[in-house]
């Protein structure tokens, strides 16, 4: 019995020890490694859209080559909030304009060619394939509660409830898009 129950618990978790696999042989990736700026600060820069992104998870840290330990999971409001608090304790990596993504940003380094997770792990390592909260609500009559996430596994786009408690990526620039 103890046997089995081991045997269960291995195969369940099987799914942790499977690694990223990208297909490149129809497609070119849609985040490719040449379209950001290394800033050597734990951040990178999308020369396309010009917004910078922290390398690593809230709650995860840059050691100049990955992001070690877990990523930190926040409400909605929570998520925003953290990001006001790093800014108003002085930032990161000289930028003081920190700011949860709105969807339509979120998705630019979501990576449609890979799976385990759905994202360039060569410019963001030791990212989970979870959902990750956008700035972005969602609109109309008693939907005020609802926000959009974004998971870098195989769900896609939705949105929850912002009492939820999800993984943020912060991002640095532009503003909120139209």
């Amino acid at each position: 019995m103890k046997a089995r129950l081991i045997l269960f618990l291995l195969l369940l978790s099987s799914s942790a020890w499977a690694e990223q696999t990208c297909d490149t042989s129809s497609y070119p990736m849609s985040a490719p490694a040449e379209r950001f700026k290394d800033n050597g600060d734990g951040t990178l820069t999308d020369t396309q859209s010009k917004l910078t992104w922290m390398r690593c998870s809230l709650g995860q840290v840059w050691t100049g080559a990955t992001c070690t330990g877990t990523p930190a999971a926040f409400t909605w409001q929570g998520a925003l909030d953290a990001a006001v608090k790093l800014d108003h304790d002085g930032g990161f990596a000289g930028h003081v304009d920190w700011r949860v993504p709105h969807i339509p940003e979120l998705a630019t380094i979501a990576e449609r060619q890979c799976s385990n997770p759905r994202i360039n792990l060569t410019l963001f390592p030791a990212t989970p394939a979870v959902y990750y909260w956008t700035a972005t609500t969602r609109r109309g009559p008693g939907m005020d509660a609802l926000a959009y996430i974004i998971s870098f596994g195989a769900e896609g786009a939705k949105y929850k409830s912002k009492d939820e408690v999800l993984d943020v990526r912060l991002v640095s620039g532009g503003g909120k898009p139209k």
